[in-house]
This record gives structure tokens, C-alpha cells and sequence, in this order.
């Protein structure tokens, strides 16, 4: 995770709460003191270290933190997670940015966590999307590995993904592979969509880096992928669910992309509680 980005991030975020003040906090004096305790309210994965390291001390020097699980560690329902100790109107002032992060984040790692486990697979890797929440994707690919699973392109500029728009305005996949790699050099690698044996083929011959299997049942993957050399990468993208995620797991296929891990993902419920004094 890039922490200087992180912290520019963070300085956003909490503009966007605070404004020019904090309204409510203002009420408590530089004196009153206390303290907030991070507690899981269900299991999961946790994940967001570096949010409260980096967050807290943002607001203000004086604060204290004290973390007492590590990103990637599983966690009970009940379970302390950190503590934050310090003037009261600044421990209550970062509350809410600095939980919604990390419940995003827990409730993704627990997801990939989910998904890793029920795909069970020596050799197929569960990997993300860039199906992420704009501003959140560093976040959001972070918790992924977090919770065992692997990263996609980080974004438009990473990797070349040839999709069936661009082959089609390129008129076909070996001259779209070709004017890609072009423009982008030989360091980014050019991953072709296919739909169909037809496009398998063209993408092998073409040479493509890694070949996706668009939408296609797990009959249609272990046919096709016999028609592809151990040297190309291989993923299976679309239609993909925790429901059906296991029928894959003998396709013999490199990489599963699936995009519910962060696109429609449920937040992991994780309450502050407040103490004064400390």
C-alpha cells in the first residue's frame, strides 16, 4: 500500500466529514479525555491497520493507539480490536471515516477469505476486478489480498485488456493485439476476451500473455483450454457466484476474476464504543 497516497486519501476523507469544524465534538474542552474501543460484532477477516496508524494521528499528535490484530487474522464476534486514547473531540472526530474504512475493508477480506476456501483449489488463484468503489480501488485491492486473494490490472494503465469493443474496432485480435503492443511497449502484458473456440485460437496465435474465458460454463473452459500453450496465462471471468464458484475448480484454468468481491460486498459490522477517561 502506497502510504504517502494513503495519507493524502485520509486528509480528503476527513474533509469531506469535519468542513471547517465539528460541530458536536466542539462541545468537549482540550482537557476532557477518553478513549474508543473497536469491537467486532461478527466474525470475519480483519484488514485495516494502516487506517487507524495513519488516521488517527492525521487529526491529532496527542492520540494513542493501540492495535491488537493484524491485517489478514481472522477475528471473533466480541473481539477488541484496537483501542484509540486522547482528547475526546478528536477521538470522536475521525470515528466515522476511520470505521467505514475499515468495516469496508474487513467485510472484503472476508469475502475473498469466503471465496478462497470454497473454491479450494491448489492451482486456480481467486483474483479481483476493477470493479471498485471510485477513490477506494488501493483500499479495496489491498483487502483483497488480505484475505488471500490476488490482484487484477490496477487499472486502464497496468495492463491491456482487449475486450470484444476493441477488437472489433481494431477489426480483429491478432491486428488489436498487435497495435497494442505498439503503443504500450513490451512491459505491459495483453490479456484478449474470448467468447468462443474461435477467439481461443486467435488469441493463441496472436500470442497473446493471458486469455479470459468471457462468461463460459466450466464444460466450455476445460475444452477450450487444452487449445492453449502452458505459456499463455489463463482466466475465467462472468457469470461467476459463490453459488456456482466450485464448479470450476477442476477447469484447470490460472485465475478466477470475480467482482463481487468488492462491488457489492457487505461492510463488517464493527462498533465503537466510547470511554471517558483514560
Amino acid at each position: 500500500m502506497n502510504k504517502l497516497k494513503l495519507r493524502l486519501q485520509l486528509e480528503q476523507f476527513f474533509l469531506e466529514d469535519i468542513g471547517d469544524r465539528d460541530v458536536t465534538s466542539q462541545i468537549f474542552g482540550d482537557g476532557q479525555r477518553g478513549e474508543v474501543n473497536f469491537i467486532a460484532k461478527e466474525s470475519g477477516v480483519f484488514c485495516g491497520e494502516e487506517i487507524i496508524r495513519t488516521g488517527y494521528p492525521l487529526l491529532d499528535p496527542e492520540l494513542r493507539y493501540e492495535i491488537f490484530v493484524r491485517d489478514g487474522e481472522k477475528i471473533e464476534k466480541g473481539q477488541v480490536l484496537a483501542t484509540v486514547k486522547g482528547p475526546v473531540s478528536s477521538v470522536l472526530k475521525g470515528e466515522r471515516v476511520i470505521l467505514n474504512l475499515v468495516q469496508r475493508m474487513s467485510g472484503i477480506a472476508t469475502k475473498t477469505q469466503q471465496s478462497v476456501k470454497a473454491l479450494d483449489s491448489e492451482h486456480t488463484k481467486v483474483c479481483d476486478t476493477r470493479k471498485t468503489t471510485p477513490g477506494l480501488r488501493m483500499l479495496e485491492k489491498y483487502a483483497v489480498r488480505c484475505g488471500g486473494g490476488q490482484n487484477h490490472r490496477y487499472g486502464l494503465y497496468d495492463g491491456a485488456m482487449l475486450k470484444d469493443n476493441h477488437i472489433s474496432f481494431a477489426g480483429s485480435i491478432a491486428d488489436a493485439v498487435a497495435a497494442v503492443r505498439e503503443k504500450a511497449g513490451h512491459m505491459v502484458k495483453v490479456e484478449v476476451e474470448t467468447e468462443t473456440k474461435e477467439m481461443v485460437l486467435e488469441a493463441v496465435a496472436a500470442k497473446a500473455d493471458v486469455i479470459m474465458f468471457d462468461n463460459r460454463t466450466p464444460e466450455e473452459i476445460r475444452e477450450w483450454i487444452e487449445l492453449i500453450p502452458e505459456s499463455i496465462v489463463t482466466e475465467a471471468s462472468g457469470g461467476i457466484t459463490m453459488e456456482n464458484l466450485v464448479s470450476y475448480r477442476d477447469t484447470g484454468v490460472d485465475y478466477i476474476s470475480l467482482g463481487f468481491l468488492t462491488h457489492s460486498v457487505s461492510a463488517l459490522d464493527i462498533s465503537a464504543k466510547v470511554k471517558i477517561g483514560d
